[in-house]
């Protein structure tokens, strides 16, 4: 008996002890988005997927919307990393709250902008390709309102906010749909609710001249499971046209994949340092395309990224808009992930 109370004495003492250790310990912040932070003196996806959790949950629920720099590619990235966090959760929630309060007649509850459809339903249903593999009701919901949006010429009216590189021309919107119906589980693409306007969608993209290399890139990802967006050559020449942007180092820079003028007028570098943007969607990219993870390109590539993650986990871009915040390292960070990923 004596034997067993001190048994059970030890196991609360310890107890009590890591619960006073866990109290003890500060709460992850990684700061904001800094050219200068520290290299990580290892590579961490574990780190990254904390990153990428703070950010995505930290910008839903201060401005409750949905963002192709944040909490979109969060919900992309995360999967991969295979445990599922509440912060992942909870974003996920937020999304289909959204889908389920667009008509209940309450002041906010309607889509702010045919923007917010498009992205919740492409979020949606992506984020349903790479966890359950099943289209989930309120995605199916989204994409369907989609098509009520969708103008007759094929594409939509986009948020054109002078923020390149996604949130700047309809170009841009037209790519960013067509990859999520290229990927939204159960035959979306092919069912008697989507043909007509992907069909639309189709002709737009084959007869719109796309205005950067990174867009592009965005409909090689597409065309890589929807027939009709691309040639067998042009998918080969955009294949070729991003290698011969790679950098010595083994990276690339967003500033490289474009000829844009942002936010704040500034001169466009094509000639920036290898960075997370360019380097985790071009890896990512190359590889749905159908380039070998062997490939010594891209070996190269992954190379950069496991020796360019910041000590946060995050790894660096700089904006092409201002510098102030620098928010598109986070989308950065998730196509990073997703690279590795795909090259494992």
């Amino acid at each position: 008996m004596f034997r067993s109370l001190s048994l059970t004495a030890a196991l609360v003492a310890v107890s009590s002890l890591v619960l006073a250790a866990s109290k003890d310990e500060p709460a992850y912040n990684p700061g904001p988005n800094k050219a200068d932070e520290p290299a990580a003196k290892s590579f961490s996806l574990e780190q990254a997927g904390k990153f990428l959790d703070h950010v995505g949950s930290k910008w839903t629920s201060d401005r409750k919307c949905g963002t192709c720099h944040t909490n979109v590619p969060m919900m992309w990235a995360k999967p991969a990393l295979k445990s599922v966090s509440a912060e992942e959760k909870n974003v996920r929630k937020f999304f289909e709250e959204r889908v389920a309060n667009w008509d209940r007649g309450q002041k906010g509850d309607a889509p702010r902008w045919d923007t917010e459809v498009i992205v919740t339903g492409v979020t949606l249903a992506i984020h349903d390709a790479k966890t359950t593999g099943k289209l989930h009701p309120m995605s199916e919901t989204a994409l369907n309102r989609m098509w009520k949006l969708q103008k007759p010429h094929g594409a939509w009216n986009w948020l054109k906010c002078n923020w390149p590189p996604q949130e700047h021309d309809d170009e841009f919107g037209a790519v960013f749909a067509a990859v999520g119906l290229s990927l939204a589980p159960g035959g979306y693409a092919k069912s008697d609710t989507a043909k007509a306007g992907l069909e639309k969608l189709r002709n737009y993209l084959t007869k719109t001249p796309m205005p950067s290399l990174h867009h592009k890139a965005w409909l090689l990802w597409a065309s890589a499971r929807l027939d009709g967006l691309m040639t067998a050559e042009e998918q080969q020449k955009t294949v070729q046209a991003l290698r011969a942007l790679q950098k010595p180092d083994g990276g690339w820079s967003l500033p490289s994949l474009g000829a844009w003028e942002g936010y704040d007028k500034r001169e466009n570098d094509t000639k920036a340092a290898s960075d997370g943007y360019g380097t985790g969607l071009v890896v990512f990219v190359l590889r749905e395309a159908g380039v070998s993870k062997d490939d010594p390109a891209l070996v190269k590539a992954v190379q950069w990224l496991k020796t360019n993650q910041r000590v946060s986990g995050r790894w660096w871009t700089r904006s092409l808009n201002t510098d102030r915040a620098h928010f598109i390292a986070n989308a950065g960070t998730a196509y990073a992930v997703m690279a590795l990923d795909a090259c494992r």
